[in-house]
């Protein structure tokens, strides 16, 4: 489930791959048959994709296998240029659902299913980055997650005790 805010232009399927495309070549980079591949693989996964998850669905689809680290470059340049968001804590990546905009965001993690919501909240990711900089620190991409229990888990959770 991904929540984002009322001035975001969401994506999914072909739109979201067409969106994709246009944003990697507006920053000077080539949309490749492999590229392709990497980025409809993770956007078919339901929670993030380590990237050995999605080298084993391009090798699948291949019918020949593909190595993670080969992946591990394409996901790199994708976080880079926006395309996708990597859930720090979890080692794994999630497309980005609007590679139009830029801002920083906040990923609630359940430890339990391993599902993870998306945020924009630019007041509190405002905040974070104000508190680096007072801090004489220079911000480049502040990382929010919170782990914990979505809310199916949590009541799971309730009604097991």
């Amino acid at each position: 489930m991904m929540s984002h805010g009322p001035n975001h232009r969401l994506h999914e399927g072909a739109a979201l791959a067409t969106a994709a495309q246009r944003a990697l070549e507006r920053a000077g980079e080539q949309w490749t048959p492999m590229r392709a591949r990497v980025f409809g693989a993770l956007d078919q996964f339901a929670r993030p994709a380590s990237a050995y998850d999605i080298a084993d669905a391009v090798s699948k689809a291949e019918g020949r296998r593909v190595a993670a680290n080969s992946v591990y470059r394409i996901l790199d340049l994708f976080v880079g240029t926006n395309l996708a968001h990597r859930i720090e804590s979890a080692n794994a990546y999630v497309t980005n659902a609007h590679p139009d905009c830029r801002h920083d965001c906040i990923f609630l993690v359940c430890d339990m299913c391993g599902q993870t919501t998306h945020l924009d909240d630019d007041r509190i990711t405002d905040t974070v980055r104000q508190a680096a900089t007072d801090a004489g620190f220079e911000p480049v991409r502040p990382v929010i997650e919170v782990r914990g229990r979505c809310a199916a888990c949590a009541a799971v959770a309730v009604t097991a005790a």
